[in-house]
């Protein structure tokens, strides 16, 4: 009975030993370093390029220019102006906030929804040639911005010498004389969804390529029709996908510099180009660090827009594999 009540297997100690032995012997080592190598060259761009500035940004907005913690420089460009004899005396930086959010949310909605319908059209084309042309031209002016975009526009559209201007002022349609201005708010807003439209049709097309046909074909089978099948099965799959490609679309608009810069040189409040202004040189005394607080407050609207697109296309996938 001794026999067989004998426990022959190894003891815990023994395992965790086994186990310790194998994780740090020096051949697991290397081929741990060996693995991560190629990996390193990454991780110390992220790191240069994008932790360490960003640790020094949050550090100094929090400064005063002696160095002591404080709040004040998060209060001045939250402050709302002051009407003082009729004339607005500071909250250029608040304003410079509204006028970036509004700009990004328009940059965001408008592309955005006719991004959505563009992107249907194409992942539903039976011609391959037409899609791959489509993906090439939206993955380019995806990323065609600032100085060339911004003489693009002027060239076509500017109030005197616009090519298109001259075109349509020759049957009554100049756009100038409905209220339209190249370099105003909307204006602005009309250059960003060139690049704002094709960057939603780039990364809304795969989300249509994962609707499965055979999800139409059991809602046909069951007599849904085609505005059924739509309502409770394609549009809340899809919804998540749209919604998150529209905060990356937030994301864009709201950091986007070079062609608002470029466009209206620096006339138009929006807060890139307030930050550009600091840093060259266009301090007021006493407001040393009021760039950095700029940046910080940047930086956590675009980590919100960021987190929610996270979560938006993580639940897209459970259901588009």
């Amino acid at each position: 009975m001794s026999e067989l009540t004998t426990d022959t297997s190894p003891s815990p100690s023994g395992v965790s030993g086994e186990l310790s032995e194998k994780k740090f012997t020096p051949g697991a080592l290397f081929r741990s370093v060996r693995t991560g190598a190629p990996v390193a060259p990454f991780l110390l761009y992220v790191t240069l390029g994008l932790l360490i500035p960003t640790v020094a940004i949050i550090n100094l907005a929090f400064r005063s220019n002696s160095g002591k913690l404080t709040w004040a420089n998060i209060t001045t460009i939250l402050a709302p102006g002051k009407m003082t004899d009729g004339i607005m005396i500071g909250g250029q930086f608040r304003a410079g906030f509204e006028n970036s959010l509004k700009l990004a949310l328009v940059t965001a909605i408008i592309p955005g929804i006719l991004g959505t319908f563009i992107a249907y059209a194409i992942a539903t084309s039976k011609h391959e040639p037409f899609k791959r042309i489509t993906s090439a031209c939206s993955g380019v002016l995806a990323q065609f911005g600032g100085v060339n975009l911004a003489f693009m526009f002027i060239a076509a559209l500017n109030a005197t010498t616009g090519v298109v201007t001259k075109w349509l002022s020759k049957i009554g349609l100049d756009p100038w004389n409905h209220g339209f201005n190249l370099y105003k708010f909307w204006g602005v807003a009309f250059v960003y969804m060139y690049f704002q439209l094709p960057l939603m049709i780039l990364i809304i097309t795969p989300a249509f390529a994962g609707l499965q046909e055979s999800w139409r074909e059991a809602a046909g089978g069951l007599g849904a029709s085609s505005w059924r099948y739509w309502r409770h099965v394609g549009i809340p799959v899809l919804a998540p996908a749209v919604l998150g490609s529209m905060f990356l679309l937030f994301g864009s608009g709201f950091s986007a510099y070079a062609t608002a810069e470029a466009l209206t040189g620096g006339t138009i409040a929006i807060t890139p180009i307030q930050i550009g202004s600091i840093l060259n040189g266009n301090v007021l005394s006493g407001q040393t660090h009021i760039g950095y607080a700029l940046g910080f407050a940047m930086i956590v609207i675009l980590l919100i827009s960021v987190v929610f697109y996270a979560l938006l296309r993580r639940r897209t996938s459970r259901w588009l594999r």
